[in-house]
């Protein structure tokens, strides 16, 4: 079944629309994606950690998440974040649009396009995020920072302090463990993309002794208790993308085509 927007939820998200989810087989691999509703609209969701939380941040198989939205006619990936602070401004539990990231990756596989079966293409990635979305999430979403870049770490450690202050220094506001293949991923499958943060720490900390400073139990239990207010701004969001939303053409058709005609592994 089509659905024309699809959902990546972050942790704490895996039944958002409830419903069962059913396996779709890939080139990169097997996902899994439940065909659901929210904010009045259908919807393709994968919970990015998989069920019950089981897929640390370095192990995500963006490329066989990404694509399977692809195939299922997806145009527009809604996606939320749990990320650490790096601006006093921008406090644990509140929510910020990302507009710029930073990979600070290094091991994941980030593209489709590697010349292995003679297709190749360079995505323009000056504006990860679609500007369309964005507004239409600043618009539905007016407490949030309408702007803030994310760095991506690989995980699934924390920062430390001293880089916490490098990327500080460097102008990043946000620190993030998963945006990064992703994001690029849908924008060479032509797809248009809205990353909803919602601040969880302080990352690597302002201070020794402080008690935001990110841990797994502050992360994951800031993540709960906001669900309620994660799925609201989320359904907020799903349901402003307008029914004719088109992404921009970063990449040709025919590529897109030849990749989403690779052969599925199963």
């Amino acid at each position: 079944m089509a659905s024309s927007v699809g959902v990546i939820g972050g942790s704490g998200l895996g039944d958002l629309v409830g419903g069962d989810g059913r396996p779709v087989a890939t080139p990169y691999g097997e996902c899994t994606v439940t065909v659901g509703e929210l904010g009045g609209r259908e919807v393709a969701f994968i919970a990015r950690h998989g069920a019950g939380h089981t897929v640390p941040p370095h192990r995500i198989n963006a490329r066989a998440n990404v694509w399977a939205l692809a195939r299922l006619g997806v145009r527009a990936v809604v996606s939320t974040a749990a990320v650490g602070s790096l601006r006093p401004e921008l406090a644990p539990e509140r929510f910020a649009i990302a507009d710029q990231l930073v990979d600070r990756t290094t091991a994941r596989a980030g593209t489709y396009f590697d010349g292995a079966d003679g297709v190749v293409r360079h995505v323009p990635f000056a504006e990860p995020f679609c500007p369309e979305l964005r507004a239409l999430a600043a618009a539905a979403m007016p407490d949030a920072a309408p702007a803030a870049t994310v760095a991506v770490i690989d995980g699934p450690r924390f920062s430390t302090a001293a880089e916490s202050r490098i990327l500080r220094g460097h102008g990043v506001d946000l620190v993030n463990m998963t945006l990064c293949p992703e994001v690029a991923l849908a924008a060479e499958l032509g797809m248009g993309t809205v990353a909803l943060c919602f601040v969880t720490d302080t990352d690597g900390g302002i201070s020794a002794d402080d008690p935001d400073a990110a841990s797994a139990e502050l992360v994951f239990g800031r993540l709960t208790a906001a669900k309620p207010r994660i799925a609201g701004a989320l359904e907020r969001i799903v349901g402003a993308v307008p029914a004719s939303y088109a992404p921009r053409p970063l990449i040709d058709d025919d590529a897109i085509a030849a990749v989403l005609a690779r052969p599925v592994v199963r």
